[in-house]
């Protein structure tokens, strides 16, 4: 019996990917034993995040770091350091923002879920579609503390690209914050977009970089990653006081991102690849479905998937009931559904990701979903299934 089962909780196979609500990812073994002996020391918290900061951006290769509680925790200290700046009568005043510069732009197409974290920290939206006058237009408002960007596979439509913004934004004075929360691999992408000129970057240590799921890191200016400090834990007052990141946290995303950096990414890329083609060839097998490898829109989280996708009425079976047949029995089995109203999706698909798979599980996802799919399609009962 392992832990979660001594607590009621049967754990999962998980083949929907690094998802928060599924626990994010698995943390290597160097990974879980720093934390373990980080845990048996008390430890200056100020002089462990200023450390550790700098560990990081050493590694990435950029001006400066701090370690967050995680991504969403990230873009809400970006946003406090862009309107109170290091200013403690400032900081200690939000989310109240009266007297600060509180106004964030956003493109229409990026708006999504994690909005609030800009709006906990007390600020508001501006949206512009993708031209550059409505940027340059928006940069006239007096009341503008920085211009939001996301990178996201749910964020496809149409944005000005990144390198125009920050060249628009820097002629006013203004900052550009990223939210790029998985958008690795490729590795390349945690100096990518400081290079390209942003102010602020966070991603998630929870995703592909394998760290402890409730850990972040912002990476960029100097001066702004400060604010960012000013505005966290271990300090009292201030927005990010109950966000805070604890001593094992932050080094356990320090030994992860160390690892993640020397790892071989085209190893890694090809076991991924050889799971994909596994996946495939027991699917190929189900008249009417179609099961083909694809990879995330966008430029980051670029690790292919199954795409599974099948005509509900033809097979006589919906998506959704196959997904709770799979999560229902034994082993239980998570897989991401996705429905057409996702940009760039003209029908019901799931999709099995493979990363989030250990070694031999991406067979029996696929054996699973094939029983699950025959045992259900039209042709091979009398009777429709009572929940379908």
């Amino acid at each position: 019996m392992n832990i979660y089962q001594e607590l009621g909780v049967e754990p999962l196979i998980n083949a929907s990917g690094s998802m928060t609500t599924l626990g994010g990812s698995l943390m290597p073994r160097e990974v879980t034993a720093a934390m373990v002996a980080a845990s048996q020391h008390f430890v200056d918290m100020h002089e462990l995040h200023r450390a550790a900061g700098c560990r990081i951006a050493e590694l990435v290769g950029v001006e400066a770091a701090h370690v967050c509680a995680c991504a969403s925790a990230g873009i809400t200290l970006m946003a406090a350091a862009c309107m109170a700046g290091t200013d403690q009568a400032r900081i200690t005043r939000l989310p109240v923002t009266l007297g600060m510069k509180n106004r964030f732009i956003v493109h229409q197409a990026h708006r999504n879920p994690f909005d609030h974290a800009v709006q906990v920290a007390g600020g508001e939206f501006m949206e512009i579609a993708a031209e550059v006058g409505e940027l340059e237009s928006a940069l006239e408002d007096d009341e503008i503390a920085a211009v939001c960007y996301t990178y996201a596979w749910f964020c496809a439509r149409e944005a000005l690209p990144l390198a125009e913004v920050v060249q628009v934004a820097r002629d006013y004075g203004v900052p550009v914050i990223v939210d790029a929360a998985g958008q690795v691999p490729p590795a390349e992408n945690l100096s990518r977009f400081v290079a390209e000129g942003s102010d602020l970057v966070v991603f998630s240590g929870g995703k592909s970089i394998r760290g402890p799921q409730s850990s972040g890191v912002i990476l960029g200016r100097g001066d702004l990653i400060e604010a960012c400090a000013l505005n966290d834990s271990p300090h009292v007052e201030c927005i990010g006081r109950g966000m805070k990141a604890a001593k094992e946290e932050i080094v356990g995303l320090v030994k992860a991102i160390e690892l993640y950096l020397q790892k071989d990414h085209g190893a890694e890329m090809a076991l991924w690849e050889e799971r994909v083609a596994a996946i495939r060839a027991i699917l190929a097998t189900i008249p009417g479905l179609s099961a083909e490898r694809a990879v995330p829109v966008g430029i980051g989280y670029l690790i292919p998937y199954v795409a599974v996708a099948w005509d509900e009425r033809e097979l006589g079976v919906a998506h959704e009931l196959v997904a709770r047949r799979l999560r229902e029995q034994e082993p239980r089995i998570v897989v991401r559904l996705v429905d057409p109203r996702t940009p760039g999706i003209d029908r019901p698909q799931t999709w099995l990701h493979v990363h989030s798979l250990q070694e031999g599980e991406e067979v029996v996802v696929a054996e699973r979903m094939r029983q699950v799919l025959l045992e259900l399609a039209c042709w091979q009962r009398t009777e429709p299934p009572e929940d379908r």
